[in-house]
């Protein structure tokens, strides 16, 4: 099962410290800022064609920032995830959390277990967020669920990625905000043939009409997945 039809989109909301240090505000103000702009966006997302949605909330290397940003983001994640809950099953969201779960407080654990409860019925749009995520830990733990007596470990290793979740869903679009080129460990095989966009806008920037300029961009791009051009 991959979720509603539609785009697959992947961000990573970079630029939240950057953008609240500009502005002489604290880190923290940043990430609260990048957490309304991704209200806004969920929010969007089905009007623009959007059926999965996956945002880069927590990477496993977040870890070693300093203990005071990443206590206050733990706070922020449970908060959040506890009022966007709400909203997204009212809009017909389904929230499911990929990555680790074993290192989260248990306040932030105790918020995903009960947001992928009340929003299960969610079909309009399955917003996917990675909470102490890393891609290579993802795909080292797949191989070793899948073993070496697959007969398919492709597609077997396809089943296990996800968190155990809904399997490897392939990303049409991968947005990264804030100015960066790169990917950060953040779906590697999920994003073989995704079309990429590196937006200089810092994540609390980031708008709808943004995202709608980036599927915009999407659908001017000719995806051959090494085939020949169309005749």
């Amino acid at each position: 099962m991959t979720g509603p039809d539609g785009l697959h989109v992947g961000i990573i909301m970079d630029g939240n410290g950057r953008w609240a240090t500009a502005r002489g505000r604290p880190r923290l103000a940043g990430h609260v800022a990048g957490a309304r702009a991704a209200r806004r966006i969920v929010e969007a997302a089905p009007g623009l064609g959007v059926g999965t949605l996956t945002l880069f909330g927590f990477s496993t290397e977040n870890w070693r920032r300093p203990a005071s940003e990443v206590n206050g983001l733990m706070t922020l994640i449970a908060r959040t995830l506890r009022r966007e809950a709400v909203a997204c099953a009212r809009q017909g969201a389904r929230i499911r959390v990929i990555g680790r779960r074993d290192r989260l407080p248990a306040q932030v654990l105790a918020a995903v277990e009960r947001a992928e409860l009340e929003t299960r019925a969610g079909a309009r749009l399955e917003v996917r967020i990675a909470l102490d995520y890393s891609s290579r830990d993802e795909i080292a733990r797949a191989a070793r669920a899948v073993g070496r007596a697959e007969r398919r470990p492709r597609e077997a290793l396809e089943r296990a990625l996800g968190g155990g979740t809904a399997g490897a869903h392939p990303v049409d679009l991968l947005v990264r905000t804030g100015g960066e080129q790169r990917l950060s460990d953040f779906l590697l095989w999920e994003c073989a043939y995704a079309e990429m966009l590196f937006s200089p806008l810092m994540w609390p920037e980031f708008t709808p009409a943004a995202l709608a300029g980036a599927l915009a961009e999407f659908g001017r791009r000719e995806r051959r997945f090494g085939a020949l051009p169309a005749a």
